[in-house]
């Protein structure tokens, strides 16, 4: 992600979330957290999606995910997210944390599919509503250079 995708980024927040970040955050997010790492998803010159993480120790905590409405249910979330882990384990971390509403089934379904395990609940997470989170663990999959990511980053 680059400061000229921020607007574009900030519709998706829009789009996905109740309390959205605002381009101010991203700024600081690509500015000033040395811990952060974001990317786009770009489909034919347009940013359908992007994901963010903190990388502290050997521990990637994913920030954000989202996709614009109308690329949802194509398996878009899933590239994203193996991206996200790839990525991770290649800058050295061995496991990936994320927390999420207890009403996001959808998202939770994806996450067990790709391996995360539930692990507790955050009480009265979300400022917004005051609704639980979910915690999830992966253990990620060793880097490899010369492995295809799609198998390698997938629970099937």
């Amino acid at each position: 992600m680059r400061h000229d995708d921020i607007p574009w980024v900030c519709e998706i927040e829009q789009e996905a979330f109740t309390t959205p970040w605002t381009s101010g955050a991203f700024h600081n997010e690509l500015t000033n957290n040395q811990f952060a790492h974001y990317m786009i998803m770009d489909l034919g010159g347009e940013v359908a999606g992007y994901g963010g993480m903190w990388l502290i120790m050997d521990e990637a905590h994913i920030t954000n995910i989202a996709l614009r409405d109308k690329y949802r249910g194509k398996k878009l979330g899933e590239r994203l997210l193996k991206e996200l882990m790839k990525t991770a384990s290649f800058l050295g971390a061995q496991r990936m944390t994320l927390e999420v509403r207890t009403s996001n089934v959808r998202a939770q379904r994806l996450y067990d599919k790709m391996g995360f395990t539930s692990v507790g609940v955050r009480r009265g997470y979300y400022t917004d509503n005051r609704e639980d989170a979910i915690i999830m663990w992966l253990d990620l999959p060793k880097y490899r250079e010369d492995s295809p990511e799609t198998d390698e980053y997938s629970n099937e």
